[in-house]
C-alpha cells in the first residue's frame, strides 16, 4: 500500500512534540505501507534529517513556506471567517500544485493528514481512504490560552479560538478516519460524533530512553521547547512561585531548565539557583544528572511527551492535575500531582528528603509508561484501517 503522509513541518529533529510524533508514526507505519512524505517547512531540511527519514519512507519531498510566504497568506485571509491563522500559517498555493503533481507521478493508495494545519492540503487532493490525526485539539487550546495572555492580545485570540473551533468541525466530514493524542482532547473536539475518533497516544523510544546512573547535579529539571507559550508560563511559574517556596523548606534547592531556544524572558530567570541551558544534544544526561522532574502545566493540550520520557528515564515526576489527566498516572503512584507552590514544594521536599519515595516512584513510572505508551503498540490499529478500506474500493471497482 502506498501512503501519502502530509505533515506541516519536516519530522526532525525532534526537539518539538509535533515532529516527535509525525516521525514516530511514520517509523511504525512504514512496517505496513510505503511511505510518500510531503513535508511544509520554513527551510530546506538538512541533509541529515533527510537521511534520518530515509529508512522510512520511499519519497520524500519538502515545499518552503518562509515567514514571509505565511505572513503574506496570513494577511489574505484576515476577512475571512473560515481559515484559521494557525492553518493560513502553513498554505500556499505553489505548495499546493507541489503536491498534486507528487501525488500524480506516485498515485497514493491513501493519505494521512498530520494536524489540521495540512487539512487544506488534503480536501483539495480528495484521496481516499483518509485519516486526520487533530493530535490536539488546538482550538482548546487557544482557550486556555486567554486566561494567561497579555491583555492587548486576548482578543486575537478569541477571534482565533472560534475560528480553529469552526474549522476543526468542518474538517470532520472530509475524512473517512480520525485520530487524536487523548481522550481529554477528543472529548474537547467540537463535533457531534467526536466519540468516533480514535485515540492514539503518544509513545516513547525506549530504547533510547534508558535509565542511566550519573553524578545529580540539579534537584529539578524542567526540559522542552523553550520558545513555546505553555512551556515559558510553566517554568516562570516554577521559578518564581514553586522555586521561592521550596526555599523555605529546602534553602539550596536547584533548577535547571533545559530545551530549545529560550526566550528572553527565560534567560531572565537564571541565578545562582537556576540554570538556563539552551538547547541539549542529548536529553537523556540532563535526565539522569537530576533528581525530580517538575512540570506544572498550567495550559495544557495533548500529551506531554517529557514528562513520558523522564517516566521511562526514572525520573520521579510532581506535575499538575492538567498535564496528568492526558496521562492517567495513577497519582501518589506513579507520579505526585500539585496544584499550588506550596503543595507543589511540600511534595518535592518529601521527594528530596525520602530516597525510598523517590525510587518507589519512579519504578512504578517506569512500568505505568512501558504498559501505556508503546509507539508499534499504539499504532498498531491504524493500517487495518486503510487495508480495509482500500479492499472495499477494490472490490467495488470489480
Amino acid at each position: 500500500m502506498k501512503l501519502l503522509f502530509l505533515t506541516s513541518r519536516f519530522p526532525y529533529p525532534l526537539e518539538k512534540g509535533d515532529k516527535l510524533r509525525a516521525f514516530h508514526l511514520i517509523k511504525a507505519l512504514s512496517k505496513h505501507a510505503d511511505i510518500y512524505l510531503f513535508a511544509i517547512n520554513n527551510h530546506e531540511p538538512h541533509a541529515d534529517w533527510v537521511n534520518e527519514l530515509k529508512p522510512y519512507c520511499k519519497e520524500i519531498k519538502t515545499v518552503v513556506v518562509n515567514r514571509k510566504d505565511s505572513m503574506l497568506s496570513m494577511f489574505r485571509i484576515l476577512n475571512k471567517r473560515r481559515m484559521p491563522f494557525q492553518v493560513a500559517y502553513f498554505w500556499k498555493e505553489e505548495a499546493m500544485q507541489q503536491l498534486q503533481s507528487f501525488s500524480l507521478k506516485f498515485q497514493p493508495d491513501a493519505v494521512f493528514c498530520h494536524l489540521i494545519r495540512m487539512a487544506e492540503y488534503a480536501k483539495q487532493l480528495n484521496i481516499h481512504p483518509s485519516t486526520l490525526d487533530y493530535m490536539d485539539t488546538f482550538s482548546m487550546g487557544m482557550k486556555r490560552m486567554v486566561s494567561t495572555a497579555d491583555f492587548y492580545l486576548k482578543f486575537p485570540i478569541r477571534i482565533e479560538e472560534k475560528r480553529l473551533a469552526r474549522y476543526e468541525h468542518e474538517s470532520f466530514k472530509y475524512f473517512d478516519h480520525h485520530l487524536i493524542i487523548s481522550k481529554q482532547d477528543r472529548d474537547c473536539i467540537p463535533h457531534p460524533s467526536f466519540r468516533k475518533i480514535e485515540v492514539v497516544a503518544n509513545g516513547v523510544d525506549f530504547n533510547y530512553y534508558q535509565p542511566q546512573q550519573l553524578e545529580k547535579k540539579y534537584d529539578l529539571l524542567f526540559i522542552g521547547n523553550m520558545s513555546y507559550k505553555p512551556n515559558i508560563d510553566s517554568v516562570i511559574y516554577a521559578a518564581e512561585k514553586i522555586l521561592p517556596a521550596l526555599h523555605k523548606l529546602n534553602p539550596t534547592a536547584t533548577l535547571m531548565i533545559a530545551g530549545a531556544n529560550p526566550t528572553a524572558s527565560v534567560r531572565d530567570l537564571a541565578n545562582r539557583y537556576v540554570t538556563v541551558s539552551g538547547w541539549v544534544e542529548d536529553p537523556r544526561i540532563i535526565l539522569s544528572e537530576s533528581k525530580i522532574m517538575v512540570a506544572p502545566m498550567l495550559i495544557s493540550i495533548g500529551l506531554q511527551n517529557k514528562i513520558l520520557q523522564a517516566m521511562a528515564m526514572k525520573l520521579p515526576c510532581v506535575i499538575s492535575k492538567l498535564a496528568n489527566n492526558a496521562i492517567g498516572a495513577p497519582e501518589n503512584e506513579c507520579v505526585l500531582v500539585a496544584d499550588n507552590p506550596e503543595d507543589y514544594a511540600t511534595k518535592i521536599n518529601m521527594l528530596l528528603n525520602n530516597e525510598s519515595l523517590r525510587i518507589s516512584i519512579a519504578e512504578n513510572a517506569y512500568k505505568f509508561v512501558a504498559d501505556n505508551f508503546d509507539w508499534e503498540k499504539n499504532t498498531e490499529n491504524i493500517i487495518p484501517f486503510f487495508s480495509k478500506e482500500i479492499d472495499k474500493i477494490n472490490s467495488e471497482v470489480h
